[in-house]
């Protein structure tokens, strides 16, 4: 993604990036557009590439609406384009053999290479029942910071959100236990400018060397 194609370069993103809670309701986003957002999301690192995320996008104004006192009210999810649960994949060394057969299958890793790094991979799920939650929790979060840098660069804003009842939002969306909720981002045009916030200066937050 060149500046070219967004007008905006990623310093620009990353300042001009606040969080929007009031939306134009109605404003409908070209799925190619949400696409790409959605694309770039998914770009972000991950652990051993799983790719943990899964993003649950809502854009029926029935279901957000239905999701509005899950989400404690927040009216910033009935009236954004699209609102959107950031899934972790509590099961995503399931996902190591699709990710790493076809790197096998031309030659790019041996067969050795490949029986050891999923060893590791379920090793590492089957040892310590908070790996899994952390993983997800952990890549599920990069993938959410990045697609709202990517929708802030497509000129849409973003409100990242934990305020919601989770046990509640699995059974309304029929979310199978595999996944855990992460976020919930609610994705659109602004209604009015969002407040810009202040942030520590670097002498406040950055640790050199040790403590």
């Amino acid at each position: 993604m060149t500046q070219a194609q967004t007008g905006m370069s990623l310093e620009e993103a990353i300042h001009s990036r606040h969080s929007v809670r009031k939306y134009e309701k109605g404003h409908v986003i070209p799925q190619e557009v949400l696409d790409e957002i959605l694309t770039l999301g998914a770009a972000a690192p991950s652990s051993w590439n799983l790719q943990h995320w899964r993003f649950l996008v809502v854009t029926k104004q029935e279901i957000k609406d239905r999701l509005l006192p899950i989400a404690f009210n927040q009216q910033q999810v009935a009236d954004s384009s699209a609102t959107i649960i950031i899934l972790g994949d509590l099961e995503a060394n399931k996902s190591a053999e699709a990710v790493f057969g076809p790197a096998v299958e031309a030659g790019y890793m041996s067969q050795e290479a490949y029986d050891t790094l999923l060893g590791n991979i379920n090793g590492a799920y089957a040892g310590d029942p908070q790996i899994p939650m952390d993983e997800a929790n952990r890549n599920g979060s990069l993938a959410a910071m990045q697609l709202m840098l990517a929708a802030k660069s497509k000129g849409y804003d973003t409100c990242p959100m934990g305020g919601f009842d989770r046990v509640q939002i699995m059974k309304e969306l029929n979310i199978p236990d595999r996944y855990t909720p992460v976020m919930m981002l609610t994705l659109g045009k602004a209604a009015e400018p969002a407040h810009a916030t202040g942030r520590f200066p670097l002498d406040q937050i950055v640790i050199k060397e040790t403590f």
